[in-house]
């Protein structure tokens, strides 16, 4: 990642294990993949937080085995989320 340098007691790499966005839009009435868009943003906030205080590396885990036993129209929804949202960062790098 670019960003600041790293601060004092800054971990070097930190891990996010993405859970929990099909079931908060589920408790709310809608569908799961509203839950899972919803999920971006706060993606987005990590990101730039971690580029903000030096994190080197940032993984991001947003699909794992599991989903692929998930309804096809959910798998399929997950899977063309993460390529929009790697879509739209990496043409928001290109213009910096």
């Amino acid at each position: 990642m670019t960003g600041s340098p790293p601060r004092p007691g800054t971990p070097r790499h930190i891990a996010v294990i993405m859970d929990g966005n099909g079931r908060w839009a589920q408790e709310r009435g809608l569908p799961r993949q509203a839950g899972h868009r919803q999920g971006i943003g706060p993606v987005r906030m990590c990101i730039q937080e971690c580029a903000r205080h030096g994190v080197q590396a940032l993984t991001l885990f947003a699909f794992s085995s599991e989903n692929w036993r998930r309804p096809e129209t959910e798998g399929a929804s997950l899977m063309g989320l993460i390529l929009d949202a790697l879509t739209m960062a990496v043409g928001q790098r290109s213009r910096r």
